[in-house]
């Protein structure tokens, strides 16, 4: 059993900046890639942004220049960094890990997601 935990979602005003970090626990063989995803009301879940194991970031174009995703191996922990935030950047923000776990078993596991709220 995988278990990920965010921390890190609040209220801010636009412009402002939030840091997302999201622990992975569990029976871990090994971590792939991680990421960040989001969902706003009435709307589809999307990726934020994720990286691989070996440091390689990809980025939504809607928070290219604005967030910044890095992970720490050793601890199983990935980060975001949310700069200039925007009123549409609301969300319920969820991290994703592609593990594979000690009796080799691949699965993607998620965690239960923090609120972002950004005022204007």
């Amino acid at each position: 059993q995988v278990q990920l935990v965010e921390s890190g979602g609040g209220l801010v005003q636009a412009g402002g900046s939030l840091r997302l970090s999201c622990a992975a626990s569990g029976a871990i063989f090994s971590i792939n890639t991680m990421g960040w995803y989001r969902q706003a009301p009435e709307n589809e879940r999307e990726l934020v942004a994720s990286i691989t194991s070996g440091g390689r970031a990809n980025y939504a174009d809607s928070v290219k220049g604005r967030f910044t995703i890095s992970r720490d191996n050793a601890k199983n922990t990935v980060y975001l960094q949310m700069n200039s935030l925007k009123p549409e950047d609301t969300a319920v923000y969820y991290c994703n890990a592609d593990v594979l776990t000690i009796s080799t078993m691949r699965q993607t596991s998620w965690g239960q997601g923090t609120q972002v709220t950004v005022s204007s």
